[in-house]
């Protein structure tokens, strides 16, 4: 399987006057394409801060790290940009979709502001296809304030598939969820993963971590282990 993301020595350093702080150390990392990995450990031990580099929200204080074999460590921020929107899908605790926006539109929103400039006709066919995808095309016309919390996070699903990424982070997708559609929400991402995407995912409930074959834990900053394993067949129902 081909590598999608590579980390060397990759280091988080945030500094003030008085103080510096080691988010990530040394963090050695590889992800090939269609694996679903997670990511655990306990508050403030880098978690949201690795997947910020991941997905060039960040960049690293040193270290290397590379997307699809690009070195991405170090780019200004439009090529930074342009590689996010073309190689990365985000799915956030907090949803952010936009209220005034109906469900279609806030799927469409990644090819509207697409390099690749698809007509309109185009955008919607996709963005109706993705909504099929997690079996909401017939909440298209909705507003996200007319939806569910389980709804929402499926519509945002979505909206991280329509420009088909290399690969999907996910940071604590069942975390303003009820356990019911926590557990349908994570049943879609293992669908998503048996469909052959590159998922990694931050979570921290153990859980719905174990549904990944494969395991990081950090404490401290530091990847305490990288664990391998046969799938975690989780009993989730739809």
């Amino acid at each position: 399987m081909d590598v999608v993301i590579s980390m060397h020595a990759v280091n988080k350093v945030f500094e003030t006057e008085l103080l510096q702080t080691h988010a990530l150390r040394n963090i050695q990392l590889v992800i090939r394409e269609g694996e679903f990995v997670s990511i655990s450990g306990p508050s403030g031990c880098g978690k949201s801060t690795l997947l910020s580099i991941m997905g060039l929200l960040e960049s690293p204080s040193s270290g290397e790290y590379y997307i699809n074999g690009t070195d991405v460590s170090k780019l200004t921020s439009d090529d930074a940009a342009e590689i996010r929107n073309q190689e990365i899908g985000f799915i956030f605790q907090s949803f952010n979709l936009a209220n005034e926006l109906s469900v279609l539109e806030n799927v469409s929103l990644p090819l509207r502001y697409s390099s690749a400039k698809p007509d309109k006709a185009s955008i919607k066919q996709r963005a109706l296809a993705c909504l099929e995808q997690v079996g909401l095309s017939h909440r298209a016309g909705h507003k996200p304030n007319q939806l569910s919390g389980g709804q929402q996070q499926r519509v945002a699903i979505a909206r991280a598939l329509i420009a088909e990424p290399a690969i999907l982070l996910i940071d604590e997708p069942t975390g303003n969820l009820d356990s019911k559609s926590g557990d349908s929400v994570m049943s879609l991402i293992g669908e998503l993963h048996r469909q052959g995407r590159t998922i990694c995912m931050v979570t921290h409930d153990p859980r719905y971590a174990d549904m990944a074959p494969k395991k990081i834990k950090l404490l401290d900053g530091e990847i305490l282990g990288d664990i391998s394993t046969v799938p975690a067949h989780v009993a989730l129902k739809a």
